[in-house]
């Protein structure tokens, strides 16, 4: 037999041959394996044992980890299936506060008493406040949702007037349910319609196969700043819809990007409304982004702001010091003008769904088509679309993204909680990078009413039925058992990646063969009991 090494083969038969480890990572990716775990050690304050647990990376994009994206887009297709046509109220009852809760606060109580008086007093309060942060802290360790005080930076008002251009939506009575209305067919069947709804933003020039006809006239500005707040949109439009409604609508949604590369939304909707009222609730939605302007370029090339450790960022040329953020927006008075209005555009596609048909399964899935997809991944019209991709790169480049983008100083304006290294054109969040193309808000979006499980609880229920039909016992753990540490790079103790995913595959192998050997047990059971039934009849 012939080595693959054999250096007597020809150089174009060895080349042809398969690499092992490429083997490998598909085999692992055949089996469900995580082809990217990451390791960390694992300590059992119990026993005091101290191991070492390949953790799957949780990846969402096939790019990364195809195992793990496929895991999460099933998950999000079970969470969808089962929150669109509940017929009954999700029962989501706070559980009654443990001892250690009531301890805990009671104990912030006193603290916050202590620094009040010496706040009082004008003493020192810096021990204090991070003993007051350590105790928020522990108090969300303990299971608590939020802050005891809430949030503790005011928030700007403006004035709720709606725009003159904008059309007045009706407003129904709120009831206190999430389901929408049944129907009565003659024959006494009850049908409870959803719908499937999707939204898209307004033309930013004529497009052909996804790309600008007159790269010239399109408006990539406009394009890339609808991008940015395009998730504001989402959340006005889900406002309207309820104060329509009457009702607390919930949604699953997910954020796509068209061909154009532009994001836009499916939303599965609980209930029914007139498609002619779905369609009006979208041309009256819009979002106004009230920030200083970003328009006229103060500062570029080598003329940039400079840095000083006691008053933030200076103009180079004359020393004085750049507005905060906070100063830049007490700056719009009454009579300014908002940076930016986004609007949906004209088209509007409306579904009615009844539950276990077609075509609700057909929606789920178009739902979650492209959850393992980044935005950028969408570039499949040749080099005319990467084009496209690159101009929309550039004019996103020196967007203000948020508050405490860099690029604020391009235009004369301090970003919030500035420091030293800023420099316009170099923001990392992940609205600048091609991969995302603008949208920096999570792709999945749903109501905290969808349904009585969070994806936690549906990854357990795969976790359960797994285990049970290995004849495993499924006990809860509890939380505070184990110590989890992450493990430096190069560590000794830790096995090669391929040896891991080996012994990864031999476990999946040994799961899958029990789980074959069950389902013919059954099938043989099945068989025995009908020869059974047949005899005795």
């Amino acid at each position: 037999m012939t080595h693959p090494h054999d250096r007597a083969l020809p150089r174009a038969l060895r080349q042809a041959m398969p690499m092992a480890r490429d083997v490998l990572v598909e085999v692992a990716k055949q089996h469900g394996v995580c082809i990217r775990p990451l390791a960390l050690r694992r300590l059992d304050i119990v026993t005091g044992r101290a191991e070492i647990i390949d953790v799957p990376c949780g990846s969402t994009l096939d790019s990364k980890c195809p195992p793990c994206a496929k895991r999460n887009r099933q998950l999000r297709m079970a969470q969808c299936r089962e929150g669109w046509h509940l017929d009954t109220e999700p029962a989501i009852t706070p559980d009654e506060p443990n001892e250690e809760q009531r301890w805990l606060v009671e104990f912030r109580a006193d603290m916050q008493a202590k620094r009040d008086a010496a706040a009082q007093a004008g003493d020192d309060t810096t021990d204090l406040d991070a003993v007051l942060a350590g105790l928020d802290e522990e108090i969300n360790a303990a299971g608590m949702r939020g802050s005891v005080t809430g949030s503790a930076v005011p928030k700007r008002s403006r004035s709720t007037r709606r725009r003159q251009d904008a059309p007045d939506l009706p407003k129904r009575k709120m009831t206190s349910t999430t389901l929408g209305r049944t129907f009565h067919s003659s024959d006494g069947k009850v049908y409870r319609p959803s719908l499937f709804v999707t939204l898209t933003l307004p033309s930013y020039g004529k497009v052909r196969d996804g790309v600008p006809i007159d790269p010239d006239a399109y408006d990539y500005r406009r394009a890339a700043r609808d991008a940015l707040h395009f998730s504001k949109l989402v959340d006005r439009f889900v406002q309207n819809l309820r104060r329509v409604a009457g009702y607390d609508v919930q949604y699953f949604a997910a954020v796509e990007p068209q061909k154009r590369l532009a994001p836009h939304l499916h939303m599965a909707i609980r209930g029914t409304l007139p498609r002619a009222e779905i369609k009006q609730i979208a041309a009256a939605t819009y979002h106004q982004v009230w920030w200083p302007q970003a328009d006229e370029v103060r500062f570029d090339g080598d003329h940039l702001p400079v840095w000083d450790e006691q008053a933030g960022y200076l103009n180079p040329a004359t020393g004085e010091v750049l507005p905060t953020w906070d100063e830049a927006l007490d700056a719009l008075d009454e009579d300014a003008e908002p940076l930016h209005v986004l609007r949906f555009g004209e088209q509007v596609d409306v579904q009615g769904v009844l539950a276990g048909t077609p075509d609700a399964d057909q929606c789920i899935r178009y739902l979650s088509k492209y959850l393992t997809k980044s935005l950028g991944d969408a570039l499949d019209g040749g080099q005319a679309q990467r084009d496209h991709a690159a101009r929309m790169v550039d004019a996103l480049r020196y967007e203000p993204c948020s508050p405490t983008c860099p690029n604020w100083l391009r235009y004369g304006v301090q970003p919030k909680n500035a420091k030293a290294g800023m420099a316009p054109g170099r923001c990392r969040s992940k609205a600048h990078k091609p991969e995302h193309l603008g949208y920096a808000g999570r792709r999945v979006l749903v109501s905290r009413k969808w349904s009585n499980k969070t994806l936690a609880e549906h990854r357990q229920d795969r976790r359960t039925w797994v285990l049970e039909a290995l004849g495993q016992a499924d006990q809860p753990t509890d939380p505070h058992r184990y110590i989890w540490r992450p493990i430096p790079a190069g560590d000794a103790n830790v096995p090669p990646l391929a040896m891991r995913l080996l012994r990864t595959v031999a476990e999946r192998q040994r799961w899958r063969a029990h789980l074959r050997e069950l389902e013919a047990r059954a099938t043989g059971q099945d068989l025995s009991a009908t020869e059974q039934t047949g005899r005795a009849a």
